[in-house]
C-alpha cells in the first residue's frame, strides 16, 4: 500500500519524468509505473509528508512541510470527497477525478504550484477524462 498526501494525486496525473532530484525521479517513476500497470493498487490518504516526500531532496528549506503545500492538500481532497486516512485503489482515484474534476481546476487548486507553468497536469486530468489513465514515462 502507498501512502500519499492530497497534492501527489494530481502531481501522479501530471508527471512526466522530470523532479527535484534523480532520486525523487526514481521514487516517482517507481510509483507512478506502478499504478499505471496496477490501478487496484491501494492508496492510503495521509496528512503530511508521505512516500514521495521521502526523496525530496535535502536543499536547506523543506518544500513539504510548507503550509500552502499543507492547504493543497486539503482542497484536493475536498474537491475530490476524501479524507485522510482513507484507503482506496488508484482506479477509483481516477474516477473521482473523472467524476469531480475539470483540467482547468488546476489553475485554481495548484495556483502556487511551481510545475503548473508546464500545462502537464491539465494534460493528465484530460487523459483521466478520456480513460486513458496515466501517461506512459519513458
Amino acid at each position: 500500500m502507498f501512502k500519499l498526501r492530497g497534492h501527489h494525486l494530481f502531481c501522479l496525473l501530471g508527471y512526466r519524468g522530470m523532479g527535484y532530484s534523480q532520486e525523487y525521479v526514481e521514487n516517482m517513476t517507481l510509483l507512478h509505473q506502478t499504478l499505471r500497470e496496477n490501478p487496484k493498487s491501494k492508496i492510503q490518504l495521509v496528512k503530511g509528508p508521505d512516500q514521495l516526500c521521502e526523496r525530496y531532496p535535502n536543499s536547506g528549506v523543506y518544500h513539504c512541510q510548507d503550509e500552502n503545500i499543507y492547504e493543497r492538500d486539503a482542497v484536493i481532497l475536498e474537491e475530490l470527497g476524501l479524507k485522510i486516512g482513507q484507503i482506496l485503489n488508484w482506479e477509483d482515484i481516477e474516477f473521482l477525478i473523472r467524476r469531480h474534476i475539470v483540467p482547468t481546476d488546476i489553475k485554481r487548486v495548484c495556483k502556487s504550484c511551481s510545475w503548473r507553468s508546464y500545462g502537464v497536469c491539465e494534460e493528465g486530468i484530460q487523459d483521466v477524462l478520456d480513460g486513458k489513465g496515466l501517461r506512459e514515462v519513458k
